[in-house]
């Protein structure tokens, strides 16, 4: 045995393992900077694969900031534990959410972690939460390639792909041609680039206004030759549905929003499928 493998870590990588044989899929999401939208990005992703029928769970890995509970109006809940593992919280029709925003002792509590007790959290995250079987566990990350990035690709190397979001403008664009490369240089395949925020919906004549520009998603994956996934647009509806918990591909399955996201979700499911 080498002196690097101890019987604890042999023990803990066992865990791990057991834990993602019972997950057909993993799809991470990442943004090069923060205010991209990307968790309700991840969100109404996973609730779209759930209501495709899908076993779908979401790891809210964003440690300092997770948002994910607030999306599905289930912060208030805590987690229960049996045969000393934790059970992700349920939502409808067969979806599992776990979150570090589930043990905070308040909404208002701040964690100020440094990344070895992050990268032990996200470990406990998958070994210790019974996860159960899943078609797809999707891992709402935090922004950037910091910490938690490096974890989880540490954690799960076989993880069927990353989802880039980004927003139009070039800021935004330059950070994530740096999540791009980081999926290269990680081995993971990208799955492709989502532009959010792609022109603004006006509620009343349908008009839309390129308030962040647009098609700079769209031009920075054909330039890394990545699949393009898709424009969501924005839309009032999706910040109200966000605040009152209730995605809005489930509250206005028929606004623009939720049609970009059921097609995005289409793609994912097309491109994992195929590989």
């Amino acid at each position: 045995m080498s002196p690097l493998l101890t019987e604890e870590s042999i023990q803990e990588e066992t865990k791990i393992q057991d834990t993602l044989k019972g997950i057909k899929h993993v799809v991470i999401v990442m943004s090069g900077k923060g205010g991209v939208g990307k968790s309700t990005v991840s969100s109404n992703l996973a609730l779209s694969l759930s209501m495709k029928g899908y076993k779908t769970g979401v790891m809210d890995i964003d440690i300092t900031g997770p948002n994910i509970p607030k999306m599905f109006g289930v912060e208030d809940q805590g987690l229960m534990v049996e045969n000393e593992k934790l059970i992700p919280v349920d939502v409808p029709p067969s979806l599992k959410l776990m979150s570090m925003a589930f043990l905070l002792q308040s909404k208002d509590t701040p964690v100020m972690w440094r990344g070895p007790v992050k990268m032990s959290a996200i470990k406990q995250f998958i070994e210790d939460v019974n996860w159960g079987e899943l078609d797809y566990l999707v891992i709402d990350m935090p922004p950037g390639t910091g910490d938690e990035a490096l974890s989880i690709v540490q954690l799960i190397p076989k993880a069927d792909g990353m989802v880039i979001v980004t927003t139009p403008q070039d800021v935004a664009l330059l950070d994530s041609r740096k999540s791009l490369v980081f999926g290269a240089e990680a081995h993971i395949p990208i799955i492709g680039i989502i532009e959010n925020m792609s022109g603004f919906v006006c509620p009343h004549c349908g008009e839309i206004t390129d308030i962040f520009k647009s098609g700079g998603g769209e031009a920075t994956a054909k330039e890394m030759n990545v699949q393009f996934l898709g424009r969501v647009p924005i839309e009032p509806g999706v910040v109200d549905c966000g605040d009152r918990g209730v995605p809005i591909v489930l509250d206005r399955p028929d606004s623009a929003s939720a049609k970009a996201f059921k097609d995005i979700a289409e793609k994912i499911i097309k491109t994992v499928d195929h590989r």
